[in-house]
């Protein structure tokens, strides 16, 4: 797993070093060949906080729901089981390809699209914006700016965005890839006009465990 880190780190900033920040998201996909198994940071489950967020009272009748970095899918199905009309995009063409060919009776909107170019009417347009390990993998402004581009999705009044991250505290610095959050970045969503509403702290099932953050922010005007 570490050397597997390391090499993608290395990936991140050769792309970097070329002007293209961005751009190591569809090699790396385009590298696995259709393998899902070489896509080492999925777990080919959905998230089990955001299974216990949905048990416990999402309302998701006739509601859009839009997953960012949707990688091979696992979460963007859940949502729409639960009856969300969920749109799921990914930088990587190959990601979306993946996802298409694990699922290919869905009824999620699967596309290619860039976090920092979504379209006009995708502003404020979807009632749960669902963020997981995104931010993470960007580095300086490009942070800052993926925080806002998400929060910009968030319907008013009423929308909620659902953050799950892995988490450092105040003040560490983050010195392996991917750069976990502290609680000052992930209030960020505050400071773009959200309220927070759900905040959970805990350590995760690896060995040793990875400390995490699951939030939820709402849009209240």
């Amino acid at each position: 797993m570490e050397n597997s880190k390391l090499a993608t780190q290395r990936l991140a900033e050769a792309y970097a070093d070329r002007g293209d920040p961005n751009g190591w998201f569809e090699e790396f996909y385009a590298r696995a060949g259709g393998d899902f198994r070489k896509i080492y940071w999925a777990d080919l489950k959905p998230n089990p906080l955001l299974l216990a967020w949905l048990k416990r009272g999402a309302d998701p009748a006739g509601k859009r729901a839009v997953i960012i970095g949707c990688g091979l899918g696992d979460d963007a199905e859940a949502l729409a089981k639960y009856g969300y009309r969920v749109t799921a995009f990914d930088l990587s063409a190959s990601a979306i390809d993946m996802c298409r060919q694990r699922y290919p009776n869905s009824a999620v909107d699967y596309l290619v699209a860039d976090l920092f170019n979504t379209p006009p009417e995708w502003c404020q347009g979807f009632d749960l914006v669902y963020e997981c390990n995104t931010i993470q993998v960007f580095q300086g402004p490009s942070r800052v700016q993926a925080l806002k581009a998400i929060a910009d999705l968030v319907a008013s009044p009423g929308g909620e965005v659902l953050v799950s991250c892995r988490s450092r505290n105040a003040g560490e610095q983050p010195d392996t890839f991917p750069l976990a959050l502290d609680r000052e970045e992930i209030s960020g969503f505050q400071r773009a006009g959200l309220s927070e509403t759900l905040f959970v702290a805990y350590d995760d099932d690896q060995d040793p465990p990875v400390p995490h953050f699951f939030a939820c922010y709402t849009r209240l005007s």
